[in-house]
């Protein structure tokens, strides 16, 4: 009798343990309460700047003939694309020589921007009055420089983007008349970047000598290798940001004087883009 009892108490315990996990337990009075969670906002819509056309700047009737004859190799207006330009830019031009990206440059930065348009007073026989015609009575917010490429009339981290177009091979390049060239380029370059703001951009076109070709091609051909100039601008502390094929000629190999009538306005141009951190 005594062990049906206690089996029977047994079945009775272990029905009751079952019945205790198996039924959920009731939700607390706060959670069946609570309203649901509100969903996250969606974010606000990222506004991209959008490029300007370039074009504008290129096509307009009063530019000289020669400029626009120039626009079909020199492509201006892909090339300001590269680096964008904007209205109240102040940029340093580098050896502008007659003023053909000048007159561009001018008209991007508009009326509250600045050009320093900078030749050495070396070039003077080689312009002649282009200079001269170029900027009389028109361009009023170019400023003329003129000096050698190790010495700007600029104040420190003035200027959002220097450029060089055509032209940092000039720094081999010796005449007789000035046997102590335009700068070192050492010091040329640590110019530029004290010229440059930080986060300003310094932007290069050069023709393009074939890879491996001493400094001295500069002074030779005219050319020089882009690996020289990316060195020399590392070494004043400008950060290598990219490059474009643009203006590459795949039928100039490189190796011919850019003023040979086979290749002159043809060449192969290589264009470098830095930035100052």
């Amino acid at each position: 009798m005594a062990k049906h009892l206690i089996k029977g108490s047994v079945a009775a315990l272990s029905f009751v343990l079952v019945s205790a996990c198996c039924t959920p337990p009731a939700a607390a009075p706060e959670a069946a309460l609570a309203p649901p969670a509100e969903a996250a906002p969606a974010p606000e819509p990222v506004a991209v700047a959008a490029t300007p056309d370039y074009s504008v700047f290129v096509d307009t009737p009063d530019r000289p003939d020669a400029d626009i004859v120039a626009d079909v190799n020199r492509k201006p207006a892909a090339v300001l694309g590269l680096f964008s330009p904007q209205p109240g830019d102040t940029i340093l031009e580098i050896e502008a020589g007659g003023g053909y990206y000048t007159e561009i440059l001018s008209r991007a930065v508009g009326p509250t921007g600045t050009i320093y348009m900078q030749n050495p007073a070396g070039f003077d026989a080689f312009l002649g009055d282009t200079v001269t015609k170029r900027l009389e009575g028109r361009l009023t917010n170019v400023t003329y420089l003129k000096s050698n490429f190790d010495a700007f009339a600029v104040a420190d981290g003035e200027a959002d983007i220097v450029t060089w177009f055509q032209g940092p091979h000039e720094l081999w390049y010796i005449p007789e008349d000035q046997p102590e060239g335009f700068g070192e380029p050492a010091a040329v370059f640590a110019e530029i970047a004290r010229a440059l703001k930080s986060g300003g951009q310094f932007v290069v076109i050069d023709h393009a000598a074939p890879a491996g070709s001493p400094e001295t091609t500069g002074g030779d051909t005219h050319r020089i290798d882009p690996a020289i100039i990316r060195t020399y601008a590392a070494a004043a502390g400008l950060v290598f940001e990219t490059g474009s094929d643009l203006l590459l000629n795949p039928a100039d190999d490189g190796t011919k004087n850019v003023f040979d009538p086979e290749i002159r306005g043809h060449t192969s141009q290589a264009i470098l883009i830095f930035r100052k951190p």
